[in-house]
């Protein structure tokens, strides 16, 4: 498609703004299983000094898609939000329940992560389609903080398995 005119800008465009909703209400998502996970980590101060950062990444995040809807004379799905801000606050108390809570957080929040890296991908592309190539810029910063936070699980779900083991090992508490 590329340097191709579009048979159906309108298309293009519903597929964006579309998608912006939805990258609306899937970041509200990630604020209700992060804060949740925040609230009660105790013994793995590295987890929860980034899951603070990122929390404070996707309040930014939700901004910058309510500058770039507000921009189109759109407004996020109050309906997508709330439902996925639920299904995320359930998740997150189904882990709270497991004796290997963190374990299951990370690697739930490393799926999140990069399902979050597709959904913007997907999302720039839109834009491009729909003539928005302005708002490329802010979605790329929010694609960039997806990516530092996937990396950072990535890197760091050793150090975690490994505290982890050690703890319960010691007889300690581990979970969280």
């Amino acid at each position: 498609m590329k340097g191709y005119p579009m048979e159906n800008p309108g298309t293009a465009h519903d597929v964006y703004v579309a998608g912006l909703k939805n990258a609306h209400a899937m970041e509200n998502q990630a604020l209700s299983i992060m804060q949740p996970q925040l609230n009660r980590l105790e013994h793995y101060q590295e987890v929860a000094a980034m899951l603070d950062r990122h929390i404070r990444e996707t309040e930014g995040q939700i901004a910058r898609l309510d500058e770039i809807l507000a921009g189109l004379n759109e407004s996020a799905s109050g309906l997508k939000d709330t439902m996925l801000s639920f299904s995320g606050t359930m998740a997150a108390l189904t882990h709270s329940t497991a004796p290997d809570e963190i374990l299951k957080n990370s690697l739930a929040n490393f799926a999140f992560e990069n399902f979050e890296i597709a959904a913007y991908t997907s999302l720039i592309t839109s834009a491009r389609l729909s003539g928005a190539s302005s708002t490329i810029p802010l979605l790329e910063q929010n694609l960039e903080e997806e990516r530092r936070m996937a990396a950072w699980i990535h890197d760091n779900l050793p150090a975690v398995t490994e505290q982890y083991v050690a703890r319960k090992a010691a007889g300690q508490r581990a979970d969280v």
